[in-house]
């Protein structure tokens, strides 16, 4: 079993940065990809961005391009979404994922989610 517990979510006025933590336990860490997604009220969950299990293949969708970087550290079976010139429009909670490829996960076929870390952002 794996278990994906997400923290840094908070309240930022737009044009700040937040950094999300998403720390991992269980099935080995450092061999699945793993990615952020995003729901808000009334909308799917979209993708956000993802990294490999090496770390060194990353993929962001459109609207984030940019402004967030993922990034891993294996040691700390952690992985981050630093999230920079934040919009309004990035509010949402954001869950964390894992899954067995980067190009798995960016369809949102992933095998396990964490449980949400809510960003709001005020204009």
């Amino acid at each position: 079993q794996v278990q994906l517990v997400e923290s840094g979510g908070g309240l930022v006025q737009a044009g700040g940065s937040l950094r999300l933590s998403c720390a991992a336990s269980g099935r080995a860490f450092s061999i699945y990809a793993m990615g952020w997604f995003r729901q808000v009220p009334g909308k799917e969950r979209e993708f956000v961005a993802a990294i490999s299990w090496r770390g060194d293949t990353t993929n962001y969708a459109d609207s984030v391009k940019g402004r967030f970087t993922i990034y891993r550290d294996r040691a700390k079976n952690t992985i981050y979404l630093q999230m920079n010139s934040l919009k309004p429009e990035d509010t949402a909670v954001y869950y964390c994922a894992q899954g067995t490829s980067i190009s798995i996960v960016v369809t949102g076929r992933v095998n396990y989610w964490g449980q949400g870390t809510q960003v709001t952002v005020s204009s």
